[in-house]
């Protein structure tokens, strides 16, 4: 039987050290890194039977010491953040909904999607090619599986007017020079 996790009180040290590992594994925004370090709180609180009000002030001591030593940048978290999801197929309402939940405010992701190079077009056609979906499925199902590929690409957050006309498209012909057609798909 497993022992129950020992835990220390809450200390600035602790608490920057802790956010230091954090950031080291994992890009975040400025609310994030608070919601991580109020989580580690929480638990030390609950086993200590502390008080969590106690302890407020000390994270956002510690989180404000990692914004202001560049640790943490609401901006370039949305930058990185929102190239990773084009590159996978990612809608600009999921990218949206990601930055939000992250708590980088509507201004900056607003502003981050304008700079964006790529288009929902060009998202809409990696998401299909990844999922296989229209084109990129083999002829022989194509028809039979179009409502199913339409509402995939309408759950990822891609208008039905797009999803159509990339689920009923051809695969590009630049695409599939590069390599990124599935096997045995020509482009037509």
């Amino acid at each position: 039987m497993r022992d129950k996790p020992r835990y220390k009180l809450p200390t600035e040290d602790r608490l920057t050290r802790a956010a230091v590992h954090y950031l080291e594994r994992y890009p975040s925004s400025e609310v994030n890194l608070r919601k991580v370090l109020e989580r580690k709180v929480l638990k030390a609180c609950l086993s200590l039977d502390e008080d969590l009000e106690t302890y407020s002030d000390l994270v956002r001591t510690v989180v404000e010491k990692c914004v202001r030593a560049g640790l943490v940048n609401d901006r370039s978290f949305a930058e990185t953040k929102t190239a990773s999801l084009r590159r996978r197929g990612a809608s600009s309402r999921k990218i949206e909904a990601k930055l939000a939940a992250k708590g980088v405010d509507r201004e900056t992701i607003r502003s981050v999607l304008d700079q964006d190079a790529q288009t929902d077009d060009d998202a809409a056609k990696a998401f299909a090619r990844r999922k296989r979906l229209g084109p990129y499925r083999k002829a022989t199902e194509r028809e039979d599986r179009r409502d199913k590929d339409l509402a995939a690409m309408c759950r990822a957050g891609f208008s039905f007017e797009l999803a159509r006309r990339v689920v009923d498209g051809e695969i590009d012909t630049e695409a599939d020079a590069s390599g990124d057609a599935p096997a045995g798909v020509s482009a037509k």
